[in-house]
């Protein structure tokens, strides 16, 4: 241990001489600058700093480091100060490297790079202690939600040096946060920032993310998925038919609820009307035999949950039974039109007309021939009348019109 003691101090005396010396040879030649240079260094604590003293065109000038209370921790390439974690990396007439390992915020602070020439030159240093924050942490005023529904997170960046900024995301959207900065006793800062966003059913599953920036630390973040409940989502769905819904088929309808939580009630009805009596609903399935038109009206699907009511309609038109030919196929949903079958009321009036006309003709055919049958029987009878005996009459009755001439010629 002495002889440690004893070299220190003749490492001391060696320096203060040698300097004594230096500033006495130096008032008697002329001085060229030399440019000394040197780097601000910012490291993350506990790890290693690199202090690098550079001259140009140097003379053979001594070069040394001291550290923020100016003391020598290297001349050339000795070391008098007893601090292990500093070492010599290189030295040259040029350069003087130093590291630092293990940094801790105690050694932040400004190093002075020192030329020994007349007057001496120096140039600084300033080593920049990075402290990252702890884990980010994400706290939510509400676990669950509801959609339409506001609420509030809050992400908190503690202890770091110098103060963390934060960020939000939601999926792939940056939002705006509130931050505010605390300085601590042990002069770290503490970063908090308030998010405030109003969520929707398609929020739900979607992280929020906390992005922390700090030069310390890279990808620093957290998340929470957001719960967002809402009100079912309805569908009605037509099983069967595919096309046109005529009497005497069947009609089948799937009610499709989708919510947050699951729709625990589906219910069908009919809007100002009575469901058919003899419909079958068995959950979300509706079915309706043989149609007729007094069914036609308007069916609606009811789902609900916790968080509310939602509902789906479909409007059902019955047409005539299929003709021969099939039109093209028609979708008998909410909104569609008046059908457009052909009008059998036209129809049955001019069939109508047709049969009045014809029973009109055969009135008027059958009095006309009922009127010429009754006076060739007349004339018959004349004959007969106007006969002298049997024989002459039935002479007459036979077509004797030889008579009723002469009677003509006889008068005339």
């Amino acid at each position: 241990m002495a002889n440690a003691g004893c070299g220190s101090l003749a490492t001391i005396l060696f320096l203060f001489f040698f300097q004594a010396a230096l500033h006495k040879g130096a008032a008697q030649y002329p001085v060229v600058s030399q440019n000394l240079v040197t780097d601000n260094v910012s490291v993350v604590e506990g790890e290693t700093a690199i202090i690098s003293c550079r001259v140009k065109n140097n003379d053979d000038s001594v070069i040394q480091l001291l550290n923020p209370n100016r003391q020598t921790i290297y001349f050339k390439d000795l070391r008098p100060l007893k601090d292990a974690r500093f070492q010599l990396v290189n030295f040259s007439d040029n350069e003087l490297r130093v590291s630092l390992s293990n940094v801790s915020l105690s050694d932040e602070g400004r190093y002075v790079c020192q030329l020994y020439t007349d007057p001496p030159q120096e140039a600084y240093a300033d080593i920049t202690v990075l402290i990252p924050p702890g884990n980010p942490i994400i706290e939510a005023r509400d676990e669950v939600l509801s959609e339409g529904n506001e609420t509030e997170m809050t992400c908190i960046a503690m202890s770091s040096k110098p103060a963390a900024t934060i960020r939000w995301m939601k999926g792939d959207k940056e939002l705006p946060g509130k931050p505010k900065v605390e300085l601590t006793y042990d002069k770290m800062y503490t970063v908090t920032s308030r998010l405030t966003l109003t969520v929707n059913k398609e929020d739900d599953g979607v992280p929020v993310i906390c992005i922390v920036d700090h030069p310390a630390v890279k990808d620093f973040q957290a998340q929470k998925y957001l719960e967002v409940q809402y009100k079912p989502e309805v569908k009605i769905v037509v099983e069967f038919p595919q096309g046109l819904t005529r009497e005497g088929e069947n009609l089948e309808l799937t009610c499709q609820a989708k919510g947050k939580p699951q729709p625990q009630r589906v219910n069908w009805v009919k809007v100002d009307d009575d469901v058919p009596s003899h419909a079958v609903i068995t959950g979300g399935d509706l079915y309706i035999e043989n149609l007729n038109k007094s069914y036609n009206g308007t069916y609606r699907c009811v789902a609900s949950n916790s968080v509310g009511e939602s509902f789906d309609d479909y409007i059902l038109y019955v047409y005539d039974p299929a003709p021969s030919t099939e039109p093209a196929a028609h979708d008998s949903r909410a909104g569609e039109g008046a059908p457009r079958t052909v009008d059998h009321a036209v129809i049955g009036g001019v069939v109508a007309v047709v049969v009045f006309a014809m029973l009109c003709l055969l009135i008027v055919l059958g009095r006309y021939f009922a009127r010429h049958k009754g006076t060739y029987f007349t004339h018959e009878a004349k004959g007969a009348d106007d006969a002298a005996d049997a024989d002459t009459a039935i002479i007459n009755a036979e077509g004797g019109h030889t008579n009723s001439d002469e009677k003509k010629e006889y008068y005339i």
